[in-house]
């Protein structure tokens, strides 16, 4: 996998939602974020037309005091523990919010912790950084129902047998280069680790 390595400079500060509402911003980790940022632009957005007012690839660390401004480098080597994510803004968090945490764990392997595929690193990790309480107790909800479906067999292909994916509270997001932004789409023929194959998520 070939890119830049050129150092992120624009941070964006982390959504605060109003009080009483849930935000509308969404920040998941699925490993190489090239292929999140795929399937959450093309294929949620043709399950739920609408939905997805605006998505952007970077970084966003579980520690709030880790480095800031991290160059895309330094988070590939592992060094910053920042994670490789897809900030999404949603038009109606409400109706879609759920709906697409329940694509995320379609499109990834949320069983192996910090890899994707050959892509290895806390770079990579299956992480759901949450916005507010409610959003914090969808997605538990959401993570037990998974971990309950592969106890019962009911998902079969995922590589381990338990959801390593880790919930934690949003911090400050880098947004990764413009070449990074919808980088699958520029570049079909390109290889990611997310592929999305075979994972089947009926709950």
């Amino acid at each position: 996998m070939t890119r830049s390595t050129q150092a992120v400079t624009n941070a964006a500060p982390a959504c605060v939602p109003a009080t009483g509402a849930m935000s509308n911003m969404v920040t998941l980790g699925a490993g190489c974020y090239w292929g999140t940022e795929k399937y959450v632009r093309k294929d949620f957005q043709q399950k739920f037309p609408g939905s997805v007012k605006k998505a952007t690839v970077g970084f966003m660390s579980p520690n709030p005091n880790a480095q800031k401004n991290p160059s895309y480098r330094a988070v590939c080597s592992g060094s910053t523990g920042h994670v490789e994510v897809l900030e999404v803004e949603l038009n109606d968090p409400n109706k879609h919010y759920e709906e697409l945490l329940r694509f995320f764990f379609m499109f990834h392997d949320p069983t192996t912790a910090n890899r994707q595929g050959n892509d290895m690193g806390t770079q990579y990790a299956s992480y759901i950084f949450t916005y507010d309480d409610k959003q914090a107790e969808i997605a538990e909800k959401v993570k037990k129902e998974v971990n309950s479906l592969i106890a019962k067999d009911a998902i079969s292909t995922y590589e381990q047998g338990e959801v390593k994916t880790k919930i934690g509270k949003a911090n400050e997001f880098y947004p990764a280069e413009a070449e990074h932004q919808d980088y699958l789409a520029k570049n079909p023929g390109e290889f990611c680790c997310t592929t999305g194959e075979g994972f089947q998520l009926c709950v």
